[in-house]
């Protein structure tokens, strides 16, 4: 059986999921698993759909980063598909569609998860010699200041009898920054 799976990382992307899920009956998936979370929250249907895997079955998405979020985390996921004695199709892997029933397809797998994370870990080197490149020129001006800044300000006009409203207008500070100010 090809079981489908979607993801988008909020509802905002209504026009992407509905493309995955054009694909993917396109395909001829029987069942759809569909959610709407980020790649770091807990995929319920993920988990219904591998859960749901039997001998022979195949767990078909449209891209890889609609999966996983590292090599690690694929190795993961392969793992449980491979337990069931199921497979991975991937519709679109650069130009190609990667079934991970094959030797091939395993392969080419691994070699595109482990260069996606190699490229992120390249951007992240690169933004950290940026920062440092940055601060050493005096150009770095670092985080953006938090209302936390302003804790003795809020305590100092609570003392003074003044309404939280005004304080959060007169501050620019939300509700919430209000009360954190003041637990500090």
């Amino acid at each position: 059986m090809l079981i489908g799976y979607a993801r988008t990382s909020t509802v905002d992307q209504q026009a992407g999921f509905e493309a995955q899920l054009v694909e993917l009956k396109a395909y001829g998936c029987e069942r759809m698993y569909q959610e709407q979370v980020s790649a770091v929250a807990t995929r319920t249907q993920l988990d219904a759909a591998i859960d749901i895997l039997r001998i022979g079955d195949k767990l078909v998405v449209t891209k890889l980063d609609r999966l996983a979020r590292s090599v690690a985390h694929m190795g993961n996921i392969l793992e449980e598909i491979e337990a069931k004695g199921a497979g991975l199709v991937i519709l679109s892997l650069g130009s190609e569609r990667v079934d991970t029933s094959t030797a091939t397809g395993k392969l080419i797998l691994n070699m595109m998860v482990s260069v996606a994370q190699f490229e992120r870990e390249m951007m992240k080197e690169r933004q950290v010699e940026g920062v440092k490149r940055a601060k050493a020129e005096g150009k770095y001006k670092g985080r953006v200041p938090t209302a936390m800044n302003k804790a003795d300000k809020v305590k100092a006009l609570v003392e003074a009898g003044v309404d939280r409203l005004k304080i959060q207008e007169q501050l620019n500070i939300s509700k919430a920054s209000y009360y954190r100010c003041l637990s500090v």
